[in-house]
């Protein structure tokens, strides 16, 4: 493909191979549309696109597999329509392997003060200027579309810790419910990134069950622990 991009065929795109097992451990093979990542694997955090003081080259020669970028900090600068006209996250990040980015969700729940959360999704105020926006399960999908990440997550509620047992139980409601938004908004098969929910739940074992049985109802391609 241009660029050198290692191009997976689209039928192969979310495949999970388990190579290997050992009582509870396993390792394998997830299939993505730039490349097989072995796992478990550690995930260099490129936030704005890039990991920081290391060029791609040398992430190459380090054996790194993916990469993550975050959907907020990419949005807000330089932002996701440029990162589409510039082909994509892995053109302007000169990267040609695969990529990862959250959907922000902690990074806005990190704002206290800057953020009000309603059903609709989160409103909050950049870090950078205090300009106003809104995240929906449907415009973090969009983003992150843009910036054509491999694998792309949903937009959750992060609840600190200490939070109580009947707002958490809400929370998980509310995630559940984004989640089952974001897949109506990229429906399974639309393209080839791989959309995955996030399980949540706080400290309470009962709630993190809960939310995993809810979300695992759903046709995601994966399923990452919040």
């Amino acid at each position: 493909a241009a660029g050198g991009e290692h191009i997976v065929p689209e039928s192969r795109s979310g495949c999970f191979e388990i190579s290997h097992a050992d009582g509870a451990a396993r390792a394998g093979r997830l299939h993505t549309a730039h490349g097989v990542v072995q796992t478990p694997i550690f995930m260099p955090v490129g936030t704005v696109g890039s990991v920081k003081a290391i060029a791609p080259d040398d992430l190459h020669a380090l054996g790194a597999e993916i990469i993550l970028g975050n959907t907020y900090h990419l949005y807000l600068r330089p932002g996701d329509e440029l990162i589409a006209r510039r082909g994509g996250l892995h053109r302007f990040a000169s990267w040609d392997k695969p990529i990862l980015t959250d959907s922000g969700g902690f990074q806005v729940f990190s704002l206290p003060g800057l953020r009000k959360i309603r059903e609709e999704g989160v409103e909050f105020r950049s870090h950078l200027d205090g300009s106003k926006h809104l995240f929906t399960p449907e415009k973090v999908i969009a983003i992150q579309r843009n910036l054509h990440s491999d694998v792309i997550m949903v937009l959750d509620e992060c609840v600190p810790h200490g939070t109580e047992y009947d707002y958490t139980a809400q929370s998980i409601e509310l995630t559940t419910r984004w989640a089952v938004r974001s897949r109506e908004a990229y429906p399974h098969g639309a393209g080839g990134n791989l959309l995955f929910a996030i399980t949540q739940g706080g400290f309470f074992p009962d709630l993190r069950t809960a939310s995993i049985e809810q979300l695992t109802e759903h046709d995601f391609d994966g399923f990452a622990i919040g």
